[in-house]
């Protein structure tokens, strides 16, 4: 039998805050695999996702196959905005959400995993870090600040990240973010330069997999997935129209679930997939091969409209 082995790796899932996305699925996934798992979550909701773990809140959705929950080694605070302490405003440092946490940088998070493990602590980087804070505006109506901060924040964090912690990484790790279709296609909806966003963190892992492959040997890939309805796509404001559309018009007609990504992260970051790099993987029930649509879903709203 052919098995996915990751005992004795140590990931880093970044972007997990609560038990609903992709990210905490992908952390589940890896454990099943065997990995040890440290995440990173957003310094707002650090508080509210340990008091979660720490109630038992979590504890179904962190039960794995063999009867144990998924635990985590660290709990790191990370705003991947800002690549160290000082870049961020005072503004931020001095917040009531930010103030307690610590180093939430880049450079913090770096700090940490190598004071807490040593020098070359992680095998596994997965991306899971997403915003524009104009998500809901035609790109016509974004801002520069708008269209800048969710290039910043949902693509050159992956660099920023990357550029960081590569050198502590072991070679032949495994890198992974996610992306989605909106980077390819147009996707009236999905605003406020996120789609830019996807375009360029779906280039930069290409240019990645080379830079990162030649000077730390690491596989660099990402997963355009399709839509799933977690609280924070709910920012989007049409994921729910997004997941039944896809339903109705993918050649497999089924809703997508964050564990059918999960999966195929496991596999893009263990040694059965040490050829692949460079690479978009599409989990999305097939969608992104279809030109036409077949149905609609009732009373589809008109997307076209300027917000």
């Amino acid at each position: 039998m052919l098995n996915i082995d990751l005992r004795g790796k140590r990931a880093l899932v970044a972007g997990v805050s609560d038990d609903n996305g992709f990210g905490f699925a992908i952390a589940k996934a890896l454990a099943e695999a065997g990995a040890t798992i440290c995440v990173a979550t957003w310094p707002p909701a650090l508080n509210i996702f340990r008091s979660l773990l720490e109630r038992g809140k979590l504890d179904e959705s962190r039960r794995l196959d063999d009867g144990s929950l998924l635990g985590f080694e660290r709990i790191y605070p990370l705003d991947a905005e800002f690549d160290t302490l000082a870049d961020a405003p005072e503004s931020v440092r001095t917040n009531k959400r930010y103030k307690d946490v610590g180093d939430f940088s880049i450079d913090g998070l770096a700090r940490q995993l190598e004071a807490d493990f040593g020098g070359q602590p992680l095998d596994i980087l997965v991306h899971s870090l997403a915003n524009g804070p104009e998500v809901k505006k035609q790109l016509l109506d974004t801002s520069r600040a708008g269209y800048l901060a969710a290039l910043s924040i949902s693509s050159y964090s992956l660099v920023a990240m990357l550029a960081r912690l590569g050198p502590m990484m072991r070679r032949d790790g495994s890198v992974l973010s996610l992306s989605y279709l909106a980077g390819q296609r147009v996707i009236p909806g999905y605003g406020g330069g996120m789609s830019t966003a996807k375009g360029a963190l779906e280039s930069d892992t290409r240019t990645l997999a080379f830079e990162a492959g030649r000077r730390y040997g690491l596989r660099v890939n990402t997963i355009s997935a399709g839509p799933l309805a977690s609280r924070a796509a709910s920012a989007i404001g049409i994921v729910e129209t997004l997941v039944s559309y896809y339903k109705l018009n993918s050649p497999i007609p089924e809703a997508l679930t964050a564990t059918e990504v999960a999966l195929a992260a496991a596999f893009l970051s263990s040694p059965l997939s040490s050829g692949i790099t460079g690479s978009t993987i599409y989990v999305d029930k097939g969608y992104n091969a279809m030109g036409m649509a077949v149905a609609m879903p009732p009373d589809f709203p008109d997307l076209t409209s300027r917000t």
